[in-house]
């Protein structure tokens, strides 16, 4: 199976929705299914602010990637953040998920993007293997915290 990245469209909604509902329920996140198409709709329709890649064919997606971009002077212009990346359980292990990232991290420096950033959960070691082998690690002196408005 290839891990082909589309970018996402507003037509795409209902597959991508779906697969975001997944890992949502994956990870206990609590989110209305109109709460989260408002959140994925901006992407869809082009926002500067970030992208939503379909993983696999268009039609029948196995997985998808959200970045969103920000700005850091201390990285050198502008960053980016993965906000969410999955793919679905039955094909986990196949090596989809280095290959997507393999293929966005070069597309993302042309844009003119400084530096990806991610959270991993604590105890999700086959993607803490995963980020550390294509050159993610962590930085020693800082810790996220978020606080939501």
């Amino acid at each position: 199976m290839s891990a082909a990245l589309h970018l996402a469209k507003p037509d795409d909604l209902p597959r991508l929705q779906a697969l975001v509902a997944r890992l949502h329920a994956d990870e206990g996140i609590e989110q209305t299914d109109e709460a989260r198409a408002a959140a994925l709709m901006p992407l869809l329709e082009g926002s500067p602010h970030g992208a939503a890649y379909l993983v696999g064919p268009r039609k029948g997606p196995v997985g998808y990637i959200i970045i969103s971009f920000g700005y850091s002077v201390k990285m050198g212009g502008i960053d980016s953040f993965i906000d969410e990346f999955y793919i679905r359980e039955n094909v986990r292990g196949r090596g989809m998920g280095g290959e997507v990232l393999r293929a966005l991290m070069p597309a993302l420096a042309d844009y003119g993007v400084k530096a990806l950033n991610l959270e991993v959960g604590r105890d999700n070691l086959n993607a803490k293997r995963l980020y550390s082998r294509l050159g993610f690690a962590a930085r020693e002196k800082y810790h996220l915290m978020t606080r939501r408005l």
